[in-house]
């Protein structure tokens, strides 16, 4: 999970793109990067940290231009080097720079692909740079020339969706050509584009969520479809194409449980709307499980899970109070490297006001229940205040799968539902009971507020990979390569080798 920004205007866009990264902070807190476009050259600067630190005076005056691409990074297995902060760029062919929001489920292919077809080289270990090789390898068989037209560019982004496996939003600049933006044939991570209308003509803006249109003055156009491009040239005209075969619209549920902002609209669905929604479904569980009176107070843990909890306790009729008060300068835990600092950021994120939760039975709500080392921190510190027990909620189902789309949910070993039944899991994190949601209660709940919604991204709660292509043994080398970190470059050696024996033999 990652935000992404790309920008077209008659204006300078350094100042546009800078702010809305900002907006979009929440998506990613480990590197930040900006790439601008002007008299057919790029700019770019890029770093690790978070915006605000990542950019000085001096850098945004060198980002000149009409046209850019931002992204901030969120941090997943392996990705935490300067070298894999995006934008990436490639010199031909035209230039292109790109940006992704995803993972791809066969980078591993795609580069012994590229090594012995394409005969590009990949630098990093980010698939996102696979993916931006895919790409140029694809403009340059589309076009004829040196002309690159909507048509070329379609059908390069057509001959992507063919090789490439798993989730990705991508915006990318063409070097004297203009911006392009496509999202996977499934539709897994979000992308949406919004226009606005300046003294200088019309400007465009394609982002991750809608808070960073909106944020910006931009009205919001649409969301763009699974498999669609966009393409908006040097004369600021904007061209559309469905590009993929069979595209079908599956966003990932867990955008809407906790990753994206509670006012932004992903896909027709507003974000807080389905978090409301979600209360209501948990208190129906709730009521089931507890007999009246037993709960005195309901809380949430800031912040993403307030709308659940408001909603939960409004049906219920138990009085909501607000326990923990948190830290606005800690970033989310969840997004966070390592238990060890996870374990010690809630302490710093978070403080609990001890005359809410004396002498009380309380139901804390959370989001979801990922690692369990946040919920765990969090019962201990709500027991130190004062209450007689503590119950615990989570809007989402149990998390028992791992996630290959861009969510740092690698291993299952690593995930405290797997292989536990719900009792097991409330006493690791020592609460006095645990309800989770139901899995077809949290797809209702985003199809309740937009019926159109009807598939949907859940693999880290069904384990139903929607790309196809996840089998378990895909996800055995990803847990032993979680695990082996040192392996990795015995293997990566080991698979050079043989793609040289084999380009020497060809």
């Amino acid at each position: 999970m990652c935000g992404i920004v790309g920008v077209v205007s008659n204006n300078p866009v350094n100042q546009v793109l800078y702010d809305a990264l900002l907006l979009l902070q929440h998506r990613g807190q480990d590197a930040a990067g900006i790439a601008t476009s002007h008299s057919n050259m790029f700019s770019m600067h890029k770093a690790n940290g978070l915006v605000r630190d990542v950019f000085r005076t001096r850098n945004m005056r060198s980002l000149q231009g009409n046209s850019g691409i931002g992204h901030c990074r969120y941090p997943t297995a392996g990705s935490s080097s300067e070298e894999e902060a995006q934008p990436f760029y490639v010199n031909a062919p035209f230039g292109i720079t790109l940006a992704h929001n995803g993972n791809l489920t066969n980078q591993e292919q795609l580069k012994s692909e590229m090594f012995r077809n394409d005969r590009r080289h990949i630098n990093t270990d980010s698939d996102s740079e696979v993916l931006l090789n895919v790409l140029a390898h694809e403009i340059q068989e589309s076009t004829t020339g040196f002309t690159l037209d909507p048509d070329s560019i379609f059908k390069a982004v057509a001959a992507v969706h063919r090789r490439v496996r798993g989730a990705y939003a991508v915006v990318a600049q063409i070097a004297g050509h203009g911006l392009l933006a496509f999202r996977d044939p499934f539709g897994i991570r979000p992308l949406c584009i919004g226009t606005n209308e300046t003294d200088n003509g019309t400007e465009y803006l394609v982002a991750s969520e809608s808070v960073a249109l909106e944020g910006m003055g931009f009205r919001f156009l649409r969301d763009i479809a699974p498999g669609e491009a966009v393409f908006i040239d040097m004369d600021m005209k904007l061209h559309e194409r469905q590009c993929a075969d069979n595209p079908s619209l599956n966003p990932c549920a867990f955008e809407y449980v906790y990753l994206a902002r509670p006012d932004s609209i992903l896909d027709g669905a507003s974000v807080y709307a389905t978090r409301l929604k979600m209360g209501e479904y948990l208190a129906d569980k709730v009521r089931q499980q507890f007999k009246s009176g037993e709960i005195d107070v309901v809380m949430p843990i800031p912040d993403s899970s307030r709308p659940a909890a408001i909603q939960l306790a409004l049906k219920l009729g138990v009085e909501y109070r607000e326990g923990f008060i948190k830290n606005r300068y800690i970033g989310r835990t969840f997004l966070m490297p390592g238990q060890a600092i996870r374990r010690k950021s809630v302490r710093q994120k978070l403080n609990a006001i001890g005359s809410e939760f004396k002498g009380k039975n309380v139901l804390l709500v959370d989001d979801s229940i990922v690692r369990g080392t946040t919920s765990q921190e969090i019962v201990q510190m709500a027991r130190e205040a004062g209450a007689r027990n503590v119950f615990f909620a989570s809007a989402a189902p149990p998390v028992l799968f791992p996630n290959v789309y861009g969510i740092d949910m690698p291993t299952r070993d690593e995930l405290i539902a797997y292989g536990r039944s719900t009792e097991e899991v409330c006493r690791e994190i020592t609460a006095d009971a645990l309800v989770y949601q139901d899995v077809d209660a949290l797809k209702r709940a985003i199809s309740d507020v937009n019926p159109a919604l009807t598939s949907f991204e859940a693999s880290c709660f069904d384990g139903v990979y929607v790309t196809g292509d996840v089998t378990p043994a895909y996800l055995d080398r990803l847990e032993f390569a979680r695990h082996n970190p040192k392996a990795a470059p015995a293997e990566d050696a080991a698979r050079t080798q043989l793609n040289l024996n084999l380009a020497n033999a060809e």
